[in-house]
């Protein structure tokens, strides 16, 4: 076995490993080996526990991403796609990813909650890295639509909800920490977030240049803000300055999507 093929087999088992480690982390979280995210961590993690936690139904995006990032560890084993260059730079921070998802939920059974920020932030980071070798690998050949759904696509979904989720996450930590969620600071400071929220998503947005990548990242950064509009609309934890930036936000992400895609049509 020459080195190359060598060092393709070790990432390929490194991915299937942190899958498992996903796996174990999603049976936590789904209740299956535990108590839900929801009720852990004194509620923090509910849909009403701070401002900007978006409404229940949002939650169902992991459906998607889950079914994308199994695809992933499937796609990245078939011998039409292992050796490609899409497959062989983003396996490790593949990897990262796959298990700090796992990690994190575990985490957050634990109930360490400024531990489950700092997860989120690594799993931000791999994520920022791993579509930032998608775009490379784009450029140096051309890519089939199998490939587009199990990298640009899945990942660009998962990017644009952890942009979201990592906001949440840090809300519910400063909330656990003593914070009233519903003061007027609190209220201040979330439309401060979901101003930056935005501003994160056109960065990234001017990064990546794959249509791919924005449109699936555009997407999920909408449904996480127009959840939270929702949520603040006609939740248990109502706040309508919030409701109405989170909506403002929802639709100035999609006009800069719209204005991407027309300036490169």
């Amino acid at each position: 076995m020459s080195t190359a093929v060598a060092d393709q087999r070790r990432s390929q088992i490194l991915v299937s490993l942190a899958a498992v480690v996903w796996a174990v982390g999603t049976a936590v979280g789904m209740g299956i080996l535990g108590d839900g995210v929801s009720q852990q961590s004194r509620g923090l993690f509910s849909d009403h526990a701070t401002l900007i936690a978006p409404h229940g139904p949002a939650f169902s995006i992991w459906s998607v991403i889950y079914v994308g990032l199994l695809g992933y560890v499937i796609w990245q084993w078939l011998p039409r796609w292992s050796a490609t260059p899409l497959a062989s730079t983003t396996r490790v921070p593949a990897a990262w990813a796959l298990a700090l998802n796992g990690i994190w939920l575990l985490v957050v059974q634990a109930g360490w909650v400024w531990v489950s920020v700092v997860v989120m932030v690594g799993l931000v980071v791999s994520l920022g890295i791993l579509l930032d070798r998608v775009r490379f690998a784009l450029a140096a050949a051309e890519i089939d639509m199998a490939s587009v759904f199990a990298v640009p696509v899945t990942f660009g979904l998962y990017l644009g909800w952890i942009c979201v989720a990592t906001c949440a996450n840090i809300a519910s930590a400063l909330v656990g920490s003593g914070v009233e969620p519903h003061d007027r600071l609190a209220t201040i400071l979330t439309i401060v977030v979901l101003a930056v929220v935005v501003a994160i998503v056109f960065v990234l947005g001017r990064r990546f240049s794959s249509q791919a990548i924005v449109t699936a990242l555009s997407t999920a950064a909408v449904w996480g803000l127009a959840w939270i509009a929702v949520a603040r609309f006609t939740g248990e934890l109502r706040s309508t300055p919030v409701a109405w930036t989170a909506l403002v936000a929802a639709a100035l992400v999609a006009l800069a999507w719209a204005l991407r895609i027309r300036q490169r049509a």
